[in-house]
Order: C-alpha cells, then sequence, then structure tokens
C-alpha cells in the first residue's frame, strides 16, 4: 500500500525507527512505519505499520509512493551485514528516487575506521573490516546518487547508542541490566580512554532536523554527543543513576579474540575492538553549528535509560 500523500516514510522499527516515529509525532508531521512484518510495538498511537521487503526495489517504490521523506533507519542482522547491507541501500535508494522523496540514511562510524584524534565528515574512509567497508561503499553510493541528481539524500551518523528501547549495543543490555543489578559490567575491551556515546532521542532528532531542511541535501551529519566519557566514567553515572554499587572489570584482551572462535556474536565485534582501545571522540560541530542542535546532557538520558530498564524491560 502506498504511502498517502505528505506521508513520511519511516524504514524499520527497532529503536531509532520507534524514535524518529515519536519525534515526528510530537511535531503533527504525518508518519507510517515500514517493517518485514508489518507488527511493532511501541508505535505511536494512530501510525500505521506495513510489511514489506525495501531491499526490492519495486516493493520500495510501492511502499514510498507520495511521501515527502524517507527516513532509513533499518540494518540487517550484524552478522549478515556482508551480504545484506548494500542490497537494502539500493533498494531503499531506488524506492526513494521513484517517488521523488527526500532520503535520510541513519549511518554509524565504522566507515572511517581507526582515526588520530576527532571524527570529522571530513575524514577519508580507512576502515580496515568487511561491515566498515560495505559501509563505506554505501555511503558513497548514496552520495554519488545525490551528485548525479537521482535522489536527495542526507546521511546522520550516530556513534555507539544508548537509550530507552536500546538493548543490542555496547551500552545496552550488556552494561545496564549488570549495572541495576549492582553487578560488575564485563566489557570484551578497554574501559578508560575517552569515547562519544549517542543518546538514541538525539539521533530522531537529528534525523527529522535532516529531513525537514533541504539544504541538509548532499551531505554528512554528525548526530549532537555529550561530551566524551570513558566507559567507566559511563557505568559510574549510570550505578548512580541506579542507586547501585556496580562496578568495571575488563576482560584480559586475549579472551575476546578467544571468545571470537567460539561465539558469533563477539567474533563480529571484533573489528571494532579499535573503537575501545584507543580515544573514539566524534566532532559534532558542525551539525551544532549549522542546524542548532544540542545533545542530551549524559546524566539525563542514562537517568531515562535507567528508568526505561527498571519499567519496562526487566521482568
Amino acid at each position: 500500500m502506498p504511502a498517502a500523500s505528505g506521508q513520511n516514510v519511516v524504514v524499520g522499527t527497532g529503536p531509532l525507527g520507534l524514535s524518529v516515529l515519536e519525534v515526528l509525532d510530537a511535531r503533527g508531521l504525518p508518519a507510517r512505519a515500514v517493517n518485514r512484518t508489518g507488527v511493532a510495538q511501541g508505535v505511536p498511537e494512530g501510525i500505521e505499520t506495513v510489511s514489506g521487503d525495501v531491499s526490492d526495489p519495486e516493493e520500495a517504490a510501492r511502499l514510498f509512493e507520495g511521501a515527502p521523506v524517507v527516513y532509513q533507519c533499518a540494518a540487517p542482522p550484524y552478522g549478515l551485514w556482508k551480504d545484506a547491507f548494500l542490497p537494502l541501500v539500493e533498494g531503499v535508494l531506488e524506492g526513494a528516487e521513484a517517488a521523488g522523496a527526500h532520503l535520510v540514511f541513519g549511518d554509524n562510524l565504522y566507515m572511517y575506521g581507526p582515526a588520530e584524534g576527532p571524527i570529522t565528515e571530513a575524514l577519508p574512509y580507512r576502515a580496515q573490516g568487511p561491515k566498515g567497508r560495505v559501509r563505506a561503499e554505501g555511503a558513497e553510493r548514496l552520495l554519488d546518487a545525490h551528485e548525479r541528481g537521482r535522489c536527495r539524500v542526507s546521511i546522520a551518523r550516530g556513534s555507539d547508542f544508548y537509550g530507552p528501547g536500546v538493548t543490542r549495543s555496547w551500552v545496552g543490555e550488556r552494561l545496564f541490566l549488570p549495572v541495576i543489578r549492582g553487578q560488575a559490567v564485563r566489557p570484551l575491551r578497554g574501559a578508560d580512554e575517552p569515547h562519544s556515546f549517542t543518546y538514541i532521542k538525539d539521533f530522531a532528532q537529528t534525523l527529522v532536523a535532516l529531513g525537514t531542511r533541504e539544504e541538509t541535501a548532499g551531505e554528512v551529519w554528525h548526530v549532537p554527543n555529550a561530551p566524551a566519557v570513558t566507559l567507566r566514567e559511563f557505568v559510574a553515572i549510570a550505578a548512580e543513576a541506579a542507586e547501585t554499587e556496580a562496578d568495571v572489570k575488563p576482560a584480559p584482551r586475549f579472551l575476546g579474540w578467544l571468545m571470537g572462535l567460539l561465539n558469533r556474536d563477539v567474533r563480529e565485534l571484533r573489528e571494532v575492538f579499535y573503537q575501545w582501545d584507543e580515544p573514539f571522540v566524534v566532532d559534532d560541530s558542525k551539525t551544532r553549528n549549522n542546524l542548532g542542535l544540542e545533545h542530551t546532557p549524559l546524566k539525563e538520558g542514562v537517568e531515562a535509560t535507567v528508568r526505561w530498564y527498571r519499567e519496562d524491560y526487566i521482568r
């Protein structure tokens, strides 16, 4: 079923897609959600969810018809990125092109690879692993399509994100559940290098800002983040919010590689271990200075996340 004229389309009903739907709904901007099943929990009342495979360009074109903006917030399962990510990019891109829609793409930072100093939008892509390289190729295809006049494209990039509804993240349930229980957090890598964390609602606000401002098209924009802190400091803030005595006990480095031989999820993460072994600080000044967006204070975001885990996740 095509989108009604003037109705924005949000692809994906994970934490980012749901947060974008909340922002659109709060602003009175009509929207509908698209996922593979047509079923989703947490979608704002009155917003329809329809099923569809947007990696199929023809189906994407049908689903996006009439939409002024398409917000791409979906991602393949982590272990399938190498094979499934680019077909998703192409399907969404061709569907948005057919609809004449502005495509706003939610992205991460893997394509940059290890970087010395702050991570800016101008950095070259130097990813050393398959997930980063496929992300880089996807971004290049999107921006090339914009340059060729095929489709207006804006890209927002967030760091490791946390917040209500976020469970599968470096700072998801593997951190918040032990903190709330007063247990030790056991990261696979170091905990003492400064790191930028993205609050999921700030990510959503950035995407919607890009979708409502035509001058953002053709460019990459970093989501505003609170000042970088170490993972140990992040856990301390979470423990204070949870009123517990949680601590951080990083695993020995060799253990992460050894676990990767036995556990596919860990194996998939090894490509980005560098983000925790050295400073990983995102420069978001372009977005702040040009769009007037700001971050949610870290303490406020963490407190909201602890409340969500206690009230909506832990049974």
